[in-house]
């Protein structure tokens, strides 16, 4: 069978180029070697927890109702429901990428795909082997968590992110090692349901990828949550029990501290799943597994292009991958397509408070040689913020003084994953801080506090 586009692993990247592919009237085929499409982030990944999210959200108003007026007495969480809830979620969703499948005419070949070199490819489906043929194969095949060494994934007492959205009730107490999105996601998450939570990071703060100033924000909030934060922290000599896990932790002080925790969630971030999909059966270069490739998603074999977590030097996050899947398949077909801007990305993180930003951090841009100008507005000044309930956090602009460039936007708030949208989109347009001054804000509204921040730029803020 010979196709026009062969995409290889059905995550938001490769269903999305799919689609697009098929929209451009591209002879398609999807290889998917799961039982069912979506990969890592709508099984076991983005949607899943966002639903958890959601769900611990909802459970903290009915915790604390007293401040609404509302009196709810003996509320009772029913973490099988939960697990349920966010389990339809999944299959109403799978059912939804199905039907695009169908309505793009892309065909569906089950089995695990591997590269033969010369536009092909082998498709293993339980032991069956066929060959299909393509002038242009998209390796989409995502990522999977990675594992300290010597330890295995073995629910309930060490997690990942697919053993932990699987867990029959709500562990007592709950150990995290990293601190990055999937790690303080998941801290919001339990320590709402009750768990007693610690977060071990090796590193000297929380979510280091952000602003230093949105890390300090992030860490404050979660200890006066009571979620217990231990950054510049060494774990080692981990030992499973059969009713806890027990560890050794060198605290930054230096102190070294004996922990026992029912469960352990590792979570040290994400390697490319590319070690056996045939690279070396063609041109492709890799480096520590990811990706080579270019502004277009082509890597170095003919015909062959790469997105998503496999691709070297772009986050790894779902809406990556699917930009860079409208790049690529955009450039099979021969039509005009914007290669990724690195720093048009936006990064969110869904954790309570969450977190929303884009661009370079304050830090990045002085060590760039720009002369930055800072504004930043406090959600304490905010009004919607009073209505929901939600004072923590603010609104961040890094701007570069000479001309008014964004340079970088930075929140930590409620819901901050969604106000990101406005910068982003101004960034992408190459809009000034002046031009956010003047575009006019809705009241009362959250984003409000992203307009405050940006005539904060120039000390005019009005609500602080």
């Amino acid at each position: 069978m010979s196709y026009d586009v062969v995409i290889i692993g059905s995550g938001p990247g490769g269903y999305s180029a799919a689609v697009r592919a098929g929209q451009f009237g591209l002879k398609t085929a999807l290889i998917e070697k799961a039982p069912k499409l979506g990969g890592t982030c709508l099984h076991v990944g983005c949607i899943p927890t966002k639903s958890l999210l959601h769900t611990a959200s909802v459970w903290d108003y009915f915790m604390h109702p007293e401040e609404e007026g509302i009196s709810c007495q003996s509320p009772v969480l029913h973490f099988p429901n939960v697990i349920d809830r966010k389990n339809k979620i999944i299959s109403k969703h799978a059912k939804g990428i199905d039907f695009l499948m169908k309505k793009n005419k892309v065909d569906v070949i089950p089995g695990y795909g591997r590269l033969l070199g010369g536009g092909k490819v082998e498709v293993d489906n339980n032991g069956q082997k066929s060959i299909i043929e393509s002038k242009n194969i998209v390796v989409a095949t995502g990522s999977e968590a990675r594992m300290i060494p010597g330890l295995k994934a073995q629910s309930p007492r060490i997690l990942t992110n697919i053993e932990i959205l699987e867990l029959p009730s709500v562990p007592k107490s709950l150990g995290i090692i990293g601190a990055g999105a999937v790690g303080v996601e998941f801290a919001s998450i339990f320590h709402s349901f009750g768990s007693e939570v610690t977060v071990f990071e090796m590193l000297p703060r929380l979510v280091a990828v952000e602003d230093e100033e949105v890390s300090k924000e992030l860490e404050r909030t979660y200890k006066k949550k009571g979620i217990r934060i231990e950054t510049g922290t060494k774990v080692e000599n981990i030992e499973v029990g059969p009713n806890s896990v027990k560890l050794q932790a060198t605290l930054a002080n230096g102190k070294v501290e004996q922990i026992e925790v029912e469960s352990l969630l590792i979570a040290v971030g994400r390697k490319p799943n590319t070690d056996n999909i045939g690279l070396e059966n063609t041109k492709i270069e890799s480096d520590r597994g990811f990706l080579k490739v270019n502004g277009f998603q082509q890597t170095a074999e003919p015909g062959v292009y790469a997105i998503g977590d496999v691709v070297l030097g772009t986050p790894q996050l779902a809406h990556v991958a699917t930009a860079e899947g409208m790049v690529a398949i955009g450039h099979i077909a021969k039509t005009e397509v914007t290669p990724i801007k690195k720093n048009r990305i936006p990064g969110a993180t869904y954790s309570s408070p969450g977190i929303g930003s884009v661009g370079l951090t304050e830090a990045q841009a002085r060590a760039a040689g720009y002369k930055v100008q800072v504004g930043k507005f406090p959600f304490a000044g905010n009004s919607k913020a009073s209505i929901v309930g939600h004072h923590e956090g603010f609104v961040k602009v890094v701007s570069d003084e000479k001309f008014g460039e964004i340079l970088g936007v930075h929140i930590i708030g409620h819901h901050a994953y969604e106000l990101i949208a406005e910068a982003v989109l101004a960034m992408e347009a190459e809009a000034t801080v002046d031009t956010v001054i003047n575009t006019i804000h809705a009241h009362p509204t959250q984003y409000e506090a992203v307009g405050e921040a940006f005539n904060a730029v120039y000390g005019m803020a009005i609500n602080a």
